[in-house]
């Protein structure tokens, strides 16, 4: 069992199948990534850089996509908590597919210069 697994393996099956739907989003996103643990939660390593990372806690879940990326579509990410380099999430109100894509390429277009 991989680590990430190991993670997901540890939280709610609801919040397990979320997260899953994330990573199959991102790993068809950035063909080629590396799945890590950084900071303690899942992620994708793109270039040996970080990309992207996601994570559940007690009342939400969230995804690390760096500050670049979220400020590029800030507009779309309307009633989302957002932070930093953080975007909060539930499974009542789960990222859109395609946001999640769009996170992942305008990443991928930064590490890549």
């Amino acid at each position: 069992m991989s680590a990430v697994d190991a993670y997901l393996a540890n939280i709610s099956a609801p919040q397990r199948a979320e997260l899953e739907r994330v990573r199959a989003i991102v790993k068809g996103a950035a063909p080629g990534a590396e799945e890590v643990i950084s900071y303690g939660i899942p992620g994708f390593k793109y270039q040996k850089k970080y990309l992207f990372g996601y994570a559940a806690f007690r009342d939400h879940m969230s995804i690390f996509p760096t500050t670049t990326p979220i400020a590029a579509i800030k507009p779309k990410l309307g009633s989302y908590e957002v932070s930093k380099g953080t975007i909060q999430f539930t499974l009542e109100h789960p990222i859109p597919e395609p946001i999640i894509k769009e996170l992942v390429s305008i990443r991928i277009r930064a590490i890549q210069g």
